[in-house]
């Protein structure tokens, strides 16, 4: 195959890529009510893969949706040694994307109080939400966008249940704790997969998440392993996963909060309550035999 056949298959591949990833997202946005007329809507960008496809499919749907919405990419230059600083308002600005570079030393805060050697995630990650939900409020904006996707909600679901004893996952729309902004993440029904490969062909400029030289989270590593061992083994296994977290029935888990146990009772249709009192008789119980009551004494039944 020449050069221009293969350039234009991979043109076409990127193409189905790209409707797949934009049907998905705006069935998700339709689904749990993202985006509505007039809002303003923050891209937080990272420099990974999914906050630029995030990015690139929701100005695809911008030029099409049925509803008129803003746009604005922010990032949070955490002043992390060897950061390219360079490199996404170069990108943003070659896209004539509206875009603001929050400047904020977090990475200095998290090297003072994390010891050295401990995971230093969860604190950055605390400080860089309270850095972009300031900008929000200040900026007028409505929504305020993730990268997250299916994977990610998939393995915090497990995160939560092996490590924390809660069955939680990532909301694809939530209110944050404060009541002050919602947080969508319009990329819920992707696979990281797809994304990924969306990424590599688009090539997007891609800013590594090692500059701090923390390490990994090990328990979302393995989990990551569970999971794509999981998926070699029995395919589809994390789509099935992800449906079971869209269809719950809290009557059949165990939380009181979330359902009347209490009252099943009266709720019952043939309740001694309400049924007459003939009904109420206790039925007459016939004596076992011999061979029953061996089968008793041995801790047996034929139940």
């Amino acid at each position: 195959m020449s050069g221009g056949l293969l350039r234009a298959a991979s043109s076409r591949t990127v193409k189905r890529l790209q409707a797949h990833l934009r049907g998905l997202a705006g069935k998700a946005i339709h689904d749990y009510a993202m985006i509505a007329d007039g809002d303003r809507v923050m891209v937080c960008l990272s420099g990974g893969k999914d906050s630029y496809t995030l990015l690139d499919i929701l100005l695809s749907l911008q030029r099409g949706a049925p509803v008129d919405f803003s746009l604005i990419a922010v990032n949070l230059d955490q002043k992390q040694p060897g950061f390219p600083a360079h490199v996404l308002p170069e990108y943003l600005a070659s896209l004539g994307v509206p875009y603001h570079i929050i400047e904020q030393d977090t990475y200095g805060v998290v090297k003072r109080v994390i010891p050295e050697g401990k995971t230093m995630c969860g604190l950055c990650s605390r400080l860089r939400r309270g850095a972009l939900y300031r900008f929000a409020a200040e900026h007028g904006v409505t929504k305020i966008a993730l990268g997250h996707h299916r994977d990610d909600i998939v393995e915090t679901f497990f995160l939560n249940l092996f490590f924390g004893g809660r069955l939680k996952a990532m909301a694809p729309k939530l209110l944050s704790d404060d009541g002050r902004h919602v947080v969508i993440r319009p990329l819920a029904y992707a696979s990281e997969r797809d994304i990924a490969r969306y990424a590599r062909s688009r090539a997007f400029p891609i800013i590594p998440c090692n500059l701090c030289g923390s390490q990994e989270n090990l328990q979302r590593s393995a989990v990551k392993r569970m999971l794509k061992a999981w998926e070699i083994e029995h395919p589809g296994r994390t789509d099935a996963i992800f449906s079971a977290l869209r269809n719950v029935e809290p009557e059949h888990l165990a939380d009181p909060r979330l359902h009347d146990f209490a009252g099943l009772d009266a709720r019952r249709r043939d309740s001694p309550a309400l049924a007459p009192a003939a009904s109420r008789a206790v039925p007459r119980i016939a004596p076992m035999t011999e061979a029953e009551e061996y089968e008793l004494s041995l801790g047996h039944t034929s139940a």
